[in-house]
């Protein structure tokens, strides 16, 4: 299947929420969204950040409608509050993006105590989506919820539930393994929740989407985290020479949120080689 962002409905009226979109995929997919004509409310940890995210879309979509919250992901109180923010903000949601994420981080953990990747990941987007279902069920279109995942999933069998909790792990840490299974944890919870939603009848769309290999600060922002500027130099590279553009790995994700009559529970990311890059 072939497409392109010339596929995306009007989306006027509609309100969307992406977390992770001060860079990278979620600055491409709010710029989208807001050219489709949907306002976007932009989550992510930095306020500053955020807020240079938005006047460079505004300065290729001058009427876009967006707003700015702060999220920080590993942090469930956090997440509580960001989350009464948006409920007491808008009266509802027509689009979720669980977006943000780390990747091949060193060994650290939660406010709470969980592994970092899984707890950002996963855990964090697990509390923000649970607690902005009356916003999504208010919506009088019928919302969707899109969780980013990764081909990395299929690098792990299984979820280690010791894993969760940081230092309860046995077995040495292994940072993509930590990766993989956080990304597993998404396209778990994205088919339980669609699953429930079906079951209960509910106007509630859940999809996932992975971008292949793209260009982002994903991929060197991990490693130097502790201070392994090498791995972080040789993913900067990788990203020169193999990795798709940022704004091509956005596609399956605005594909998978957008696209009309897409099957609840889809999985969607690109077609060419090894699913790493194209349409």
């Amino acid at each position: 299947m072939t497409w392109s962002t010339a596929q995306i409905p009007d989306l006027s009226g509609r309100w969307a929420m992406v977390t992770g979109a001060s860079s990278g995929l979620g600055h491409h997919v709010t710029r989208e969204l807001a050219h489709a004509g949907a306002a976007v409310v932009m989550a992510g940890r930095d306020l500053d950040r955020l807020a240079v995210s938005a006047d460079l879309v505004r300065r290729g979509v001058p009427a876009a409608d967006l707003h700015i919250v702060s999220l920080d992901l590993a942090d469930l109180a956090a997440v509580h509050r960001t989350a009464e923010q948006v409920l007491e903000g808008y009266d509802h949601l027509d689009l979720l993006v669980d977006n943000a994420g780390v990747m091949a981080t060193p060994e650290r953990k939660t406010a709470d105590g969980f592994e970092l990747q899984i707890g950002t990941n996963h855990l964090g987007h697990f509390a923000l989506t649970g607690l902005l279902l009356p916003a999504l069920l208010a919506s009088p279109h019928g919302a969707r919820v899109v969780v980013t995942s990764s081909v990395a999933h299929r690098t792990v069998s299984g979820i280690d539930l010791d894993s969760l909790v940081a230092g309860a792990d046995t077995r040495p840490y292994r940072k993509w393994r930590a990766y993989g299974e956080s990304k597993l944890a998404n396209l778990l919870f994205m088919l339980e929740l669609e699953r429930r939603a079906a079951a209960e009848d509910l106007a509630l769309l859940s999809v996932a989407a992975h971008p292949g290999y793209a260009a982002t600060e994903l991929q060197t922002s991990g490693p130097a985290m502790g201070g392994a500027t090498v791995g972080s130099r040789l993913m900067s590279l990788a990203n020169k020479v193999v990795a798709q553009p940022a704004d091509h790995g956005a596609w399956p994700l605005l594909l998978a949120a957008t696209q009309p009559g897409l099957p609840g529970g889809s999985y969607v990311g690109p077609g060419g080689p090894g699913e790493t890059r194209g349409r």
